[in-house]
């Protein structure tokens, strides 16, 4: 059996791929001394030796606002390492699996993007994950592109964690409350991308192969930080304390955002028959996750 490679696995969604991802075969997860994609020269010859049979690529360069002040390094990574990528796969017969991002849109959609909406995205990290699909799809190497959005897990660093950190120490938050779309666990990107993965024949091409990944619904960034402060603290993992809303001119950013980033989930649902949850439901089992390792449960 071919293995699959992760890269990124230290990350919050490599991490958990690393683990959804073992029911499907021997699993390699590259540290970034055999495999970085800040270094596009070490792609080819990992993959090269190990000769995997599916590419899981979650690592990225996301710091959307430091972008904006590296935009040559957000390339390298986001697009000239993922055009690598490609050109190997298409080289082994290895599918790509590859994560985008809700930020390829401009957010002037009253309504969820659809996967076959224009993209224009506003800001260089945008640009740089649009150049990576665009790169992939030029490959021709069998792949399957996954937009996800407003990611947060119990690893790494995220909107959620902060959120609890500064509810611990602070007597109230303010959050902005005008831009919309999906907050997507870690735990759900990984356990769905392994479904898709399985329910497509070794060797074929995906029936569609750009999909929209997220968690179900829609809020706003302080509806999202009012739910974690509400839940986390009946769990003890924070104060419970107010959360003010505020508008993007009251905080902005050296990146611009979508005013709205909410993602379709229709063609996912109708081509491979997944049902992702509301996003309260998943950032529930998070918290509740996040309570029990806190208490050595």
């Amino acid at each position: 059996m071919k293995p699959l490679v992760v890269t990124g696995a230290t990350g919050q969604v490599g991490w958990e791929l690393a683990r959804s991802l073992a029911s499907l075969g021997p699993v390699l997860t590259p540290d970034r001394h055999a495999l970085d994609l800040a270094r596009p020269e070490t792609i080819a010859p990992y993959l090269q030796q190990h000769r995997p049979g599916v590419v899981v690529n979650p690592a990225a360069y996301t710091a959307v606002d430091k972008a904006e002040s590296e935009p040559a390094l957000a390339h390298t990574v986001n697009a000239e390492s993922v055009a690598e990528l490609a050109r190997v796969c298409a080289e082994l017969d290895a599918l790509l699996v590859h994560y985008s991002t809700d930020y390829v849109f401009d957010g002037s959609k009253a309504s969820a993007y659809e996967v076959t909406d224009t993209t224009q995205p506003v800001s260089v990290y945008g640009r740089s994950k649009l150049a990576g699909e665009a790169a992939i799809a030029a490959s021709g190497c069998r792949h399957l592109i996954l937009r996800t959005s407003w990611v947060y897990g119990g690893r790494g660093k995220n909107f959620m964690l902060t959120m609890l950190k500064l509810a611990s120490e602070r007597e109230g938050l303010k959050v902005v409350g005008d831009q919309f779309g999906a907050p997507t666990w870690s735990r759900l990107i990984a356990d769905a991308t392994a479904q898709l993965i399985a329910r497509i024949p070794e060797g074929a091409v995906p029936p569609v192969s750009l999909l929209h990944l997220t968690g179900a619904g829609r809020t706003s960034w302080h509806g999202f930080a009012s739910r974690i402060v509400e839940t986390g603290a009946e769990l003890g993992l924070c104060k419970a304390i107010p959360v003010q809303a505020i508008t993007t001119a009251e905080y902005p950013t050296p990146a611009a955002r979508p005013v709205n980033s909410s993602l379709s989930l229709q063609a996912i649902e109708q081509t491979y028959g997944l049902q992702l949850p509301h996003w309260e439901t998943s950032l529930k089992h998070c918290l509740q996750d996040l309570a029990a390792a806190r208490s050595g449960r």
